[in-house]
Parts: structure tokens; C-alpha cells; sequence
């Protein structure tokens, strides 16, 4: 027998100790950081209020309890009963049973209602039919990859079980090294916007902490070949703090390379990146360039998927705790902080973050019990980089719009599919709501409208008044009848070019390709129309080079022709609706953690921005910061 089966064997005698003789036992595994209990008593145990409680109190770790086969009602019968106890209202649109798990998922309008005060009904349904339920709320937009995300899932159900009992093997396994030191290796985004990927390592353990690409910079990857991430299939775990492609578009490259573990993330960004990753797939093979990898990674990365909520302490490997908290960018963006061995070192990875509230989300949380490093993100790190006033500036995009629509012209604005486009469909919406703007249409052209989509099947990650708003007073601000999806081409972009005065939010942000080249061969050469910056543009990428006041551009058309174009339109910048924080944003992040950090690595910004953060920040708060290069290592404790 294997010393994790000796140990899998103790647990389980330990487990029955401290259960009541009515309460049985059948199996205990890990599925990856969880401990499932299978029990041949499961309504017995579903009455026994706060029993899981106690147990997860006793031995630190996060429980699930689940019936052994052969134990519930049969599945017609019971779905029936499920049927009876749930209220009507809550809105069932799909039930399915998995006997392997003894699982029942239950998709919902108002999952609320299915959970009941105090998760009440779903103890109920377990006392009932002796099936665990599983609870998924319908997207109240109809979402293709919500809906192909939730299906394969289901699908690989069975071989995701094995995965995840084999990383809590790796996870709950005897530590055969003293952690008595902690290294970050730096593969990318140092003193440049774009490839973030880092290399967490410990005598025990090694973990990758995102894994982007270079926006405007082909062949610009990671430094994946380097030692300190080889061989990439021994690795220990990969965490993602959120889903923009300089974060995750090569992800699925590892499992290429062999990588078969696990990679945390939030929910929402897993979803996304199923959308964002097969788009750059596809991005590619329409640009006549060879994708990283194939679609099958893609579908390869989610199986190996494991989704924390924000706040949960989640063990990752023997000697590492981790957890994530809101990082206030985009949909399930995260701050990740990492607790190493036992009290010996604590780093946090801010990933991408935004300081203040915004429409859309909640300020990044910077409250963590211990922190003596931080790597920092820099994107707006130099001393002029103040961002207007969110009111400030969403008065001067309207005055904008409005002159626009008044000269009988047409708006186009480039956005990120995920996070600034959803920010400005909310002010739109109620600047025309509350007759601030005059009412015209509102054109969604490439993966906005399914990124918003997205956005409303996760509203508890969305900002409380907006999840309010969406859940208890059923006003989804993103159905209004203003937003039309270009969903006919080139043929509905020619015919919305020569049509009234409206409002076109396009992909790409960055103008590096996409639908926003058709608006611009369309609308560039009309000084009546306008082209309005809102997001970040990065070095090398076209709209940096339009927002700098190139006029004279080159467009490849439809039939691969190379033309150059003379951009006539109005062309501004709007700054306020970044998801990043801007100097100030980052110098109060720092100011407001409480205990500070001893040591901050400024990265993710050009290396203007890395230097002159790192600079203000030993300055003002007395700790060592580094502005470092690619290829660095730094040993901690």
C-alpha cells in the first residue's frame, strides 16, 4: 500500500471518529484541494446541520459529502420530488444526475431560491432523494460559451473526477523538502506591457502564475524554455489571475508541452478564456499566421480547470495556500496571495487591478492577513499618469458622441471585448435613459455581446449595486433595446456606414486586427464621424500609433490587397475608463495594505513606468522595490 493510501486510510478512520454512530463512511478521497466524503447515510448527514462545518474545522480542509452509488432515489423519481421542493419562481431550466458523483446539477433562473436561507432547501432535496445538488444560474443573455463550457464539463465529467483525484494526491502528498526559501523567476511583462508569466518556486514545489502574449508583438512569448520552468510537465500548478490574452493566450501551449495539472482561476475567467483563447485561434488563421496551438488544448486546458470563489483558502501543493481576491479589472480578475510553508513567506501577484469602484465592479481588495512581498503591476506607473475623473470623463465621451451625432456622424470606439466595452454599455445606457445623450443605436460588433453575455451569469462577481440591480429588481441594464449585435458582415457594416448617426463599440481594443479594420477603411476617411480612444494602447500596436497622431495608415482588405488609407475622421482619447489604476490608484493599493509589504517588484509597464512606480514607492513607504528585467530571479525568505 501507498504512503498516500496509508494516509487516504487514516483520514477515513479519523473521519468516523468524529461522526456519530449513525453516520457512515463508504470512501474519502481528494479531488483536488477538496476532501469528498461518500456516505452510504446522505440524508442522515444532510440533517445534521453543521456537521461538515465541524469537520472542515477539524482537519483544515475544504469538505464535500456525497452519497455512495446505490443510495439515492432513482433519478426519475427523484427529479419529481426536487421539482416539488424547489419554489416555481426559482425558474429550473435544466436538471441532470450523475450517478459516479451521486450529483444532481440543477440550472436556474434565480439559483437563490434553489439554495434557500442558509442553503435550507438544498439540504432539504439531499434528506429527500439522498442526490448532492450542484447549483448553476442561466445566463439571463443566451451565452454559446457558457453553454459549450457547462456541456464539455459535463461531458469530461468522469475524467475530471480522475484529474482532480490525482492532483489531491500531489496536493495532500508528504512534503519531501524543508521549505526554507521561496524564488520568483520572471518570464515576461518586466519593463514592457504584455506576456506576464512568472515562475513561484520553493524546495518543494514550482508554480506558473499566468502565461500571456505580447499585444503587437508577434513571436514576443514567455520565456518558457528557461530552467526554472522546465520540464514545464512537472510543474505543480498554474494560476491565472484573469483572462485578457496578455495573461492567457498561451496557456494551452503547456499542455502541449506536457503539462497535465491544474490551473486556478474564478469561474467567470475561466468561461472567458474559452471565448478569448479560440478567438486568437482564429485571429491567427485569418491573418495568415500559424496558431501556438491547436483548438484541442483549449479544450484540454478547461478539463484541468479548478474555479475558486474570492476569499476561499485553498490548498495548491503541500507547502502553498493559496487565494484569490478581486482585482477590480475585468470579470473575475484576481489578486492572488500565496501563504509558502508554514508561516514562512507570503506573496501576492495584484495580476491587473483597479483601486476605485467603477460601474461594472467593486475596487480591488488589498486586505490580506500577511503580505512581505508584492508584485506590483505598473501599466500607469509614471508620474503624469492620472486618469480623469470616472464623472468627468463619461461627461466629456457624451459631449463627444454628441457633437458627433449632431455634424450627422458616426462613433467608433475601440474596446476590449471583456470589461471596457460592458463599462460603456452601462454608461450609454443610462446616459440615454435619463436623456443625457440622444437615443441612436448602439452597434456591438465581434465577441462583445457574447463577453456580455458572460457577464450576466456571473452577477455576484459584478459590483453590488449593479448586482442588485440585475438580481432582486429584474433591470438588466444590458438588454436595453438600444444594443444590436453586427452579426451580418461586412454586407450590415457597409449598410450601418451609410446609415443614421449611431454608436459602434469594436473589437480589437488595441486596433491589432478584428472587425475595428472594417470601421476604419469605412468611417476613417469621413471628417464628419470620430474614432474615440478608451483603453490602454500599447507600444507597437497600431492604435498607439494612430493615438500618437499617425494619419496615414496601411489596411490589408478582403481579397488580401494592401492598401493605404488617410484617417479624416475626429480622433480622441477619453482616459478614465481603463481597468487599470491609474499612479494614484496603485500608490493608495500600496499605502492602504495593512501590515505593508517588506518588498514590491514593479512590473507589467514599460520600463518608463516600472522605474518611476518603483522609485515613488521606496520613497514614500520605506521598502526595498525592484524594477526588474525579464530572466530575473529573486530568492525570498
Amino acid at each position: 500500500m501507498s504512503t498516500n493510501q496509508d494516509s487516504i486510510s487514516e483520514l477515513k478512520e479519523e473521519i468516523e471518529a468524529e461522526l456519530p454512530d449513525d453516520l457512515t463512511v463508504s470512501r474519502v478521497t481528494y479531488e483536488g484541494p477538496e476532501l469528498v466524503i461518500y456516505t452510504g447515510t446522505p440524508r442522515k448527514f444532510a440533517k445534521r446541520d453543521g456537521i461538515v462545518r465541524q469537520l472542515a474545522q477539524k482537519f483544515r480542509k475544504r469538505i464535500a459529502i456525497r452519497p455512495a452509488p446505490g443510495t439515492q432515489t432513482k433519478p426519475a423519481d427523484a427529479e419529481a420530488q426536487i421539482r416539488e421542493l424547489i419554489p416555481e419562481e426559482a425558474g429550473i431550466t435544466d436538471l441532470d444526475f450523475y450517478p459516479t458523483t451521486g450529483e444532481v446539477v440543477i440550472e436556474a433562473d434565480k439559483p437563490g431560491l434553489v439554495i434557500g436561507q442558509r442553503a435550507s432547501t438544498l439540504r432539504e432535496i439531499t434528506q429527500e432523494v439522498g442526490w448532492t445538488p450542484d447549483v448553476l444560474r442561466t445566463p439571463p443573455m443566451e451565452s454559446s460559451t457558457v453553454a459549450n463550457v457547462r456541456n464539455y464539463l459535463v461531458k469530461e465529467r468522469e475524467e475530471r473526477r480522475e484529474i482532480l483525484e490525482r492532483v489531491g494526491e500531489q496536493i495532500h502528498r508528504e512534503p519531501l523538502e524543508e521549505t526554507d526559501w521561496v524564488r520568483v523567476t520572471t518570464l515576461g511583462c518586466c519593463r514592457e506591457v504584455g506576456r506576464a508569466s512568472f515562475v513561484l518556486s520553493t524546495p518543494e514545489t514550482r508554480i506558473l502564475v499566468d502565461c500571456g502574449d505580447k499585444p503587437g508583438a508577434e513571436g514576443d512569448v514567455p520565456h518558457l524554455q528557461v530552467p526554472e520552468a522546465n520540464p514545464i510537465a512537472d510543474l505543480d500548478a498554474v494560476v491565472l489571475t484573469h483572462a485578457h490574452l496578455d495573461h492567457s493566450a498561451l496557456l494551452p501551449l503547456l499542455f502541449k508541452y506536457g503539462y497535465d495539472g491544474p490551473v486556478y482561476m474564478t469561474a467567470p475567467t475561466r468561461d472567458l478564456i474559452g471565448l478569448l483563447q479560440l478567438d486568437y485561434l482564429d485571429v491567427a488563421a485569418k491573418e495568415g499566421r500559424t496558431p501556438p496551438y491547436e483548438s484541442e488544448m483549449v479544450r484540454e486546458e478547461l478539463k484541468h480547470t479548478i474555479t475558486l470563489d474570492y476569499g476561499d483558502v485553498t490548498d495548491i501543493a503541500p507547502d502553498i495556500k493559496l487565494t484569490l481576491h478581486n482585482a477590480g479589472h475585468i470579470l473575475g480578475s484576481a489578486v492572488a496571495h500565496f501563504h509558502i510553508g508554514d508561516g514562512l513567506h507570503n506573496i501576492v501577484f495584484s495580476g491587473d487591478v483597479h483601486y476605485s469602484d467603477t460601474r461594472l465592479f467593486n475596487g480591488a481588495v488589498n486586505d490580506f492577513p500577511r503580505v512581505e512581498t508584492l508584485v506590483m503591476e505598473s501599466t500607469y506607473g509614471r508620474r503624469g499618469d492620472y486618469q480623469t475623473d470616472q464623472e468627468d470623463s463619461e461627461r466629456k465621451l457624451i459631449d463627444l458622441i454628441t457633437r458627433t451625432y449632431e455634424n450627422d456622424g458616426k462613433v467608433v470606439i475601440p474596446a476590449f471585448a471583456v470589461g471596457r466595452s460592458q463599462e460603456l454599455m452601462l454608461v450609454l445606457e443610462e446616459a440615454m435613459r435619463t436623456e443625457k445623450l440622444p437615443t441612436m443605436p448602439i452597434y456591438l460588433d465581434g465577441m462583445i455581446r457574447e463577453a456580455t453575455a458572460i457577464h450576466t451569469a456571473y452577477p455576484e462577481f459584478l459590483r453590488d449595486g449593479l448586482r442588485q440591480r440585475i438580481l432582486h429588481e429584474d433591470e438588466n441594464p444590458f438588454l436595453a433595446d438600444q444594443f444590436e449585435q453586427v452579426d451580418g458582415g461586412e454586407e450590415m457594416r457597409e449598410a450601418i456606414a451609410g446609415g443614421e448617426p449611431c454608436i459602434i463599440l469594436s473589437t480589437s481594443g488595441m486596433v491589432t486586427g478584428g472587425p475595428i479594420m472594417s470601421w476604419l477603411e469605412l468611417l476613417g476617411g469621413d471628417p464628419e464621424n470620430a474614432l474615440i480612444f478608451v483603453g490602454y494602447q500599447a507600444e507597437g500596436t497600431l492604435g498607439r500609433r494612430i493615438q500618437g497622431g499617425n494619419r496615414e495608415i496601411q489596411l490589408t482588405d478582403r481579397r488580401g490587397e494592401t492598401n493605404r488609407l488617410t484617417l479624416r475622421f475626429t480622433i480622441e482619447s477619453v482616459s478614465g475608463f481603463s481597468g487599470h489604476a491609474d499612479r494614484n490608484g496603485l500608490e493608495n493599493f500600496v499605502q492602504s495594505m495593512n501590515p505593508r509589504p517588506q518588498e514590491i517588484l514593479c512590473v507589467h509597464g514599460d520600463k518608463s513606468a516600472t522605474d518611476q512606480l518603483s522609485s515613488a514607492l521606496y520613497q514614500k513607504f520605506n521598502c526595498r522595490t525592484y524594477a526588474p528585467r525579464n530572466l530575473e530571479t529573486f530568492r525570498f525568505a
